[in-house]
Order: C-alpha cells, then sequence, then structure tokens
C-alpha cells in the first residue's frame, strides 16, 4: 500500500492520548514515506496540540513533507490510498488493529470526498521554528459544553474528544462557576438559553496542500 505508485494518502486517526505505544513504530516508516514523494494529510483531534510526544511525531513528519490539522471531534479510523483502496475500522471487533480493506471504487470515491470536506473545515498544524502550534483551549471548551448539554457524561466526552476525564470536569467546573450554577443540570439549562455554544468565529481555510 506504501509503494511509489501511491500519490496521495488520507488519514484520519483518533489518538487515545493514554495509550500511545505505536509512535516510535509509526514514525519511523511515515518520514521515508513521504519522503517518496507520497502526499500524506492526517486529522487528529485538538487535544493533540498540548501532548509533547505527538507534537515531536507530527513536526518531523511535516518537516518530510506530511501535513495535519485538526478538528473539534474525530470520526472513525480511516486511512484512503489514492481513491482505490480504503482501510476503515471494523466495528464487528473491539480491536483497534482489526481493519477492513476497501476497494470499490464507489466507496473509496465517497470516503476521500468526506475526508476532503472534514479538512477543509478543520484547522491546520503549522510548525513555526522552536514554537508549538496554538491548543486551540477555547474551542476545546466549547466542544466540551455542547456534549455536555447534549447529555454526554464527562466519561463519553473524554473518550470523545481523546482528553482525560480531569480535564472534561476542569472546563465543565469552571463554567459553572463563572455562570454561578449549582447543578450540571442548571448549567446545561443555562448553556441551551445563550449563545455561548456558538462555534467560534475563523478565517477561510487555505487551500489543501
Amino acid at each position: 500500500m506504501t509503494s511509489p505508485a501511491v500519490v496521495k494518502c488520507r488519514q484520519s486517526s483518533p489518538v487515545d492520548l493514554a495509550r500511545l505505544t505505536t509512535l516510535e513504530e509509526t514514525l519511523g516508516q511515515l518520514p521515508a514515506i513521504v519522503t517518496r514523494g507520497v502526499r500524506h494529510r492526517t486529522i487528529y483531534q485538538h487535544t493533540v496540540r498540548t501532548h509533547t510526544h505527538m507534537l515531536d511525531y507530527m513536526r518531523e513528519v511535516h518537516t518530510a513533507g506530511g501535513r495535519f490539522r485538526t478538528t473539534e471531534t474525530q470520526f472513525d479510523r480511516m486511512t484512503i490510498y489514492d481513491r482505490t483502496a480504503a482501510l476503515i475500522a471494523d466495528q464487528r471487533d473491539e480491536r483497534t488493529d482489526h481493519a477492513l480493506l476497501i476497494e470499490h471504487p464507489g466507496i473509496t470515491g465517497f470516503r476521500a470526498g468526506v475526508f476532503d470536506h472534514a479538512w477543509d473545515s478543520a484547522d491546520p498544524v503549522d510548525f513555526a521554528p522552536y514554537a508549538r502550534p496554538s491548543p486551540l483551549t477555547d474551542e476545546k471548551r466549547i466542544t466540551v459544553l455542547r456534549l455536555m448539554v447534549d447529555g454526554h457524561t464527562d466519561a463519553a466526552i473524554s473518550a470523545r474528544l481523546g482528553m482525560s476525564p480531569r480535564t472534561v470536569a476542569t472546563y465543565i467546573k469552571k463554567t459553572a462557576e463563572e455562570a454561578g450554577s449549582r447543578s450540571r443540570a442548571q448549567l446545561a439549562y443555562l448553556l441551551a438559553r445563550t449563545a455561548h455554544l456558538e462555534p467560534l468565529p475563523r478565517s477561510a481555510p487555505p487551500t489543501a496542500t
């Protein structure tokens, strides 16, 4: 799948920051693949922007030519090679290392279109020399609160966004203190009645590279 014949590789990859065990193995492979001319683009959750090891990994791949963007929430793990083959998570198995290979052009083309749409709306990760990318803290907080209002538990929000339950609880606690709320239900009611959960304004994303 990673032969020189592959020109473009699109990847959506949810990251469990508490269980990063294959990072070094992946890092050893991906830069070499990118330098062979493969156009590699990956979408992660916003939470990777605050993880030192992930940032080091992303910086090295970026230097080799790969590109990264992040988004509020993450859809299922997916890798698309050109528009001819796709690997998607096998929902029938709880193991994360099981995948389904799809080679039907109609399905792979559809999946590529879904990825491109998500890429266009995601936030680029730019690596200025000796600088860390913006953590997008306000946007993450809004996403946590929006999921809380929708009825998700802290554990469910944590799993969906790839952040620790303690971070989720902290966002909710600070917002409750600011709003003068005495309960989770009251906070959800207050937030639902205001514009606090509206997406933050952003400039138009640059052309995909």
